[in-house]
């Protein structure tokens, strides 16, 4: 089996795990006072589904505010260890029945295989009943689905279906999803309903929610002149005392993520109010020995965040050292093997403590686990913190043994997660848990240069050995032919780097100089072929990604029957014949979310004229980052590069973790 079906058959083990421990709550816990109007009203829908009734739409009651209590130490059934199973391919009937329906439809037949996967036994049946899952299939956009139902329905395709406005909604959440947000609010929600033809967006919602499509959630809201969150000292007075009403929000979300955003904070709050002290012994052995402010404060507390740029991976490092010369059970992982690579450098001993979170959460790497089905270990060092996702942070919260120290580190300047959450942000604005910013500054001209955008200002730096080179040009042709004349030729001359050791940058993969154009350019100049193999040759530098939100460097080795080979960091990978269009690409050009957590010697960032309004300051930050050596800016956008630094933050994400974690960590007195 490969990494890519263990890590996914992996998270639906774990998925089913934390579904099995939501279901064991006893009831759902609201916060905030009294809703009225559409918030009321959905929401009381949610809890008449919740409690096995249909909910009547002509009249709602309003519910009433619960009472604040801390939160109860959470249940710890066996968590059984992930145990991969192959994925078994659909019946060839199956996808001809599928087949057929699509052609029926209009729809594209190379669907069929995809739409089996994702919709299951009998999916031709669920498509002539209801065409607007169609959208369920990733890449379908509505008014492809809205043709398929009239072709299927013919007159009684109508845009007030009940089925096209609960399909629309569960779609614009998987949208929502694909941009890092794990919930909308109510009223963006239904605007977007209605934007898309839906005539009745509140009736969809209530609709999405009273099916299961969906689920609604109340979240109070720290606003100015609120009443102050409680104190660990008042929290139990509040229980019999109630608490006065306080505004809140109300957002729908899909199940998967609102699991997996409860069970991480249910898993961090576990961590930061219960350490226990069965190592305490090993952890003053640990601080006893001159260990630094980062190691006292792990040894302390069950969770603790920490931040700073590259050079300040020293620290957790030194960590580890400490931890496992005091007899601790310490593990590492990061985002990338490269950066596993670059982390077990700065160890002092053996680096066979160090992985990925892939290969953790898919069982290929790592400690192993107990009886119990928990890791086996002390203390878990998660580094690139800033891209876990919320799925991938509640799984390896939730596989934390109790008693064991959690330390969050990365750098928060960086770009988000590819995946929906914004966790590291979340602890950090939370402030449940220490915090410690490294003051080790990154060395020389580009350590100055990335220090200085982190801060909004893009100034000039001294570069004596051309560490950082500008390359202004005209439009988008004249970017491809100077990135190439760069990587083919100026880069290796000058500083003896060698074409595949360096990345080229750019905002997207579409465009005039887009990664596409790009890796064509670079392709023919680099490795020129008749891309026999989908496009591929022997040689020929790739992208691999095996599940969404990750990116594998490799190179392509040779194409055979069984598919196409690489030789990936993670070892060899054989990508299906069906599966290679979808899942690989040339990587000579990538894009800064493909290229985070990883460093090259030399990086080329390409920013055409067209790019402008995909900068921002995270990214800039990202993509002139991954230079170790040398950086050259082939530079289009004029002064659209220092406004984005100085005035673009990243993206806002709407979330509940922050929320969630604050219902079970009462504020310090």
């Amino acid at each position: 089996m490969s990494e890519a079906e263990a890590e996914l058959a992996a998270q639906r083990l774990e998925r089913e795990r934390i579904e099995r421990r939501k279901a064991e709550k006893k009831g759902p816990v609201a916060s905030g006072g009294k809703l009225s109007g559409t918030a009321a009203d959905l929401l009381a829908a949610v809890r008449a589904v919740e409690s096995g009734e249909k909910p009547v739409r002509p009249a709602f009651t309003e519910p009433a505010p619960a009472p604040r209590r801390p939160a109860p130490e959470p249940e710890r059934p066996p968590r059984p260890a992930p145990v991969p199973a192959a994925p078994v391919a659909p019946p060839a009937e199956t996808v001809d029945a599928v087949r057929r329906v699509l052609t029926e439809g209009g729809a594209p037949p190379a669907l069929a295989a995809q739409a089996t996967s994702v919709l299951g036994e009998g999916a031709d049946a669920v498509l002539r009943e209801d065409p607007w899952q169609l959208l369920r299939i990733i890449g379908v956009r509505p008014d492809q689905a809205d043709g398929f139902a009239r072709a299927l329905l013919g007159a009684d395709c109508r845009p007030d279906d009940e089925r096209r406005g609960r399909a629309l909604t569960v779609w614009l959440l998987e949208q929502a999803a694909l941009a890092g947000h794990t919930a909308l609010e109510l009223p963006a929600l239904t605007a977007a309903l209605a934007q898309r033809g839906v005539p009745d967006a509140e009736a969809a919602m209530q609709a999405a929610l009273a099916e299961g499509d969906a689920l609604a959630f109340q979240d109070a809201l720290e606003e100015p002149g609120a009443p102050a969150r409680p104190t660990a000292a008042t929290a139990q007075n509040e229980e019999s005392e109630g608490e006065d009403e306080r505004p809140v929000r109300v957002l729908a979300g899909l199940e998967r993520y609102a699991l997996a955003e409860e069970s991480l904070a249910d898993a961090l709050g576990r961590l930061i109010n219960a350490p226990s002290d069965e190592t305490s012994d090993a952890w003053e052995k640990a601080v006893s020995s001159g260990a630094s402010e980062l190691v006292r404060a792990v040894a302390g507390h069950g969770l603790v965040l920490h931040t700073g740029g590259e050079a300040a991976r020293a620290e957790p490092a030194a960590l580890v050292d400490a931890a496992r010369a005091a007899g601790l059970r310490a593990f590492a992982v990061c985002h990338t093997s490269d950066g596993a690579r670059r982390f077990a450098a700065l160890l002092s001993g053996d680096a066979s403590c160090v992985g990925t979170v892939a290969g953790v959460l898919s069982g290929t790497e790592g400690p192993g686990r107990d009886q119990e089905g928990a890791l086996d270990l002390d203390l878990l060092i998660v580094l690139d913190a800033p891209q876990l996702d919320v799925e991938s942070a509640a799984m390896l919260a939730e596989s934390l043994p109790d008693g064991a120290r959690l330390l969050l580190s990365g750098d928060p300047a960086l770009l988000w997660s590819a995946g929906p959450g914004r966790v590291f942000a979340d602890l950090l604005a939370a402030r449940a848990c220490p915090q410690l910013a490294s003051r080790v500054p990154d060395p020389g001209p580009l350590g100055e240069l990335v220090s200085g955008i982190g801060a909004g200002e893009l100034g000039q730096v001294e570069a004596p050995g051309k560490e950082i080179v500008i390359v202004p040009v005209r439009d988008a042709g004249e970017a491809v032919h100077r990135t190439v004349q760069l990587v083919a030729d100026s880069v290796p001359r000058a500083f003896g780097v060698r074409p595949e050791q360096t990345v080229v940058i750019t905002p997207g993969h579409g465009g005039a100089a887009g990664t596409r154009a790009l890796n064509a350019a670079l392709k023919e100049r680099l490795n020129p072929g008749p891309g026999r193999f989908g496009g591929f040759d022997p040689g020929d530098v790739v992208v691999h990604s095996p599940a969404p939100g990750r990116s594998v460097p490799g190179r392509v080795v040779r194409a055979g029957a069984e598919g196409l080979h690489l030789e990936c960091a993670g070892g060899p990978v054989v990508v299906a014949k069906e599966l290679v269009e979808s899942r690989v690409r040339h990587g000579w050009a990538v894009t800064a979310h493909q290229a985070v957590g990883a460093r090259w010697p030399a990086a080329v960032v390409v920013l055409p004229g067209d790019a402008a309004q995909a900068l921002s300051r995270p990214w800039v930050y990202t993509a002139f980052g991954r230079a170790e050596r040398h950086l050259s800016v082939v530079h289009g956008v004029e002064q659209a590069l220092p406004r984005a630094v100085a005035e673009v933050p990243a993206k806002p994400r709407t979330t509940r973790l922050r929320t969630l974690l604050t219902a079970q960590v009462p504020v310090a007195d």
